[in-house]
């Protein structure tokens, strides 16, 4: 067998493991009773533990070296260093790290679920203050292993190849263009009329299920539950949706879950000749957050599918002049100055992305102690968007991310919604019928081009090669702003 065959082999049983782990987060999150905690701590320790054996194993470092001298055509070359990334990553990090922080993340998470709806920051400082201990020694092992600066290491875990540079090129130049347009938005929009409820859950229920089925999303392989979070999880062929509903309001749910399957969608059509190996994988956070953000921003709160959408809600929940048109578009394209991340416009949630961003760096290069987040955090909310929150629920306690060790995601969201206004205008341009079918609720023309130019090729090429291929240039804050602009002129 060639060492690049083997290589295959010890990678499909990396994908099986990590998998694993993916369903027991997914029950984490929906069905995990709360005395669960501590075991499943102990499951995803040694599931992480047995998935950092195979990637730093000698015998793994052996066959990547041989394997590079071997006859391969481009998708195992790829491969290959997809491979290669994820064994130097590993080898940087001490198997008792790569446990003890599964442990704490575990535990991090699970003590944000009981300390968020208390509002009682100081129950999860000592927690989170052991993540982002070992966050930066993570980080700093990373850095050093891979030539990076520790929180570019960070970076690196979300969306290989992205450095603080680029990440500041986009976020400083939307810091200073979009608080006028928040202030020439809110200016002209029009009056906000809110549909009477209240709206049956199960009626929701069954309408987000029948637009997931308009975008392609397949129930065989695949589920839609509710958690705290919306997130979407799983493994390819068992993709796993989650969303939260209020009998008050059918609105925030049914783009959650548009969202949601715009992650869901990505997943289910990468290449499925290469699903078990790191090339099968999506190409990072940032491409992933296109997806759903395209689905969700670019297509779904556009003119064209709201006019679609109305008559369904009127249908399903009765006449009232919020699901006309003219009231869809009012709610949808509605800008505030907020203080709930997920629950922020367009325009305004960059700005949230930018005071998580700007915090977690100085929380990872130690110019900002746990203890000073929710005090820190207030002032970041003042100086971007003008608001302070009265609690820590509706600030520093309102994210999963941190307590569950992801920073670096946070840019992730910004640069999606950069990335999926470049993508749209080229699918438009590509497919020109693509406006005419969502007005119809149809999915094919814009689905089809992103599974032919997105999700089909994986990791097969660098980020910014694969925009390239796609859009004709790299990526740029060009086509958001012009699409913000356009939408809120």
């Amino acid at each position: 067998m060639s060492a690049y065959a083997t290589l295959e082999r010890r990678f499909k049983r990396l994908f099986d493991i990590e998998g694993a782990a993916a369903i027991l987060n997914w029950d984490q999150a929906v069905m995990m009773p709360k005395g669960g905690n501590a075991p499943r701590g102990e499951q995803t320790a040694t599931l992480a533990g047995l998935a950092h054996e195979i990637l730093t194993a000698p015998e793994t470092e052996d066959a990547i070296g041989q394997a590079g001298g071997e006859a391969l055509d481009d998708w195992q070359r790829a491969n290959l260093r997809e491979m290669d990334l994820r064994h130097r990553r590993a080898t940087a990090l001490p198997g008792d790290l790569v446990e003890s922080l599964a442990r704490a993340t575990t535990l991090c998470e699970m003590a944000w679920r009981e300390a968020r709806p208390r509002d009682d920051f100081q129950a999860l400082r000592p927690r989170l203050e052991e993540v982002v201990r070992l966050v930066r020694a993570q980080a700093a092992a990373l850095g050093e292993r891979l030539g990076l600066d520790p929180y570019d290491a960070l970076l690196d875990l979300f969306q290989p190849g992205l450095k603080r540079p680029a990440v500041d090129a986009v976020l400083d130049l939307l810091a200073e263009a979009l608080p006028p347009r928040v202030e020439a938005a809110m200016a002209r929009q029009a009056p906000l009329v809110r549909a009477a409820g209240p709206f049956p859950v199960d009626r929701q229920r069954a309408l987000v299920r029948d637009m997931m089925r308009r975008l392609g999303f397949d129930f065989d392989h695949g589920r839609l539950d509710e958690s705290a979070h919306p997130f979407c999880g799983g493994v390819p062929g068992d993709v796993r949706i989650t969303t939260r509903y209020r009998d008050d309001d059918v609105t925030g749910a049914l783009m959650g879950v548009l969202h949601e399957t715009g992650h869901a969608l990505y997943e289910g059509n990468l290449p499925p000749d290469w699903r078990a190996q790191p090339v099968g994988a999506a190409r990072g956070m940032t491409v992933h957050e296109s997806q759903s953000l395209l689905v969700e921003m670019q297509a779904c709160r556009g003119r064209a599918f709201l006019a679609y959408l109305s008559p369904l809600l009127q249908a399903r929940f009765g006449p009232d002049p919020a699901f006309e048109p003219a009231g869809l578009t009012a709610f949808y394209h509605r800008v505030e100055r907020g203080l709930i991340r997920v629950d922020a416009d367009e325009i305004t949630y960059p700005l949230h992305v930018i005071l998580r961003y700007r915090l977690e760096r100085a929380l990872i290069d130690g110019g900002l102690a746990v203890r000073d987040l929710p005090g820190a955090w207030r002032d970041g909310m003042r100086g971007l968007l003008g608001v302070t929150p009265d609690t820590d629920r509706e600030g520093c306690l309102q994210d999963i991310h941190w307590p569950t060790g992801a920073f670096g995601y946070f840019p992730s969201y910004t640069l999606g919604a950069v990335l999926a206004a470049q993508l749209f205008k080229a699918a438009k341009l590509a497919r020109p019928s693509i406006p005419d079918e969502l007005v119809e609720g149809r999915f094919d023309g814009l689905m089809g081009w992103l599974k032919a130019e997105i999700h089909a090729k994986g990791s097969l090429l660098p980020m910014d090669d694969l925009i390239v291929a796609a859009t004709g240039k790299p990526l740029s804050a060009d086509d958001f702003l012009a699409h913000l602009d356009e939408r809120y002129a």
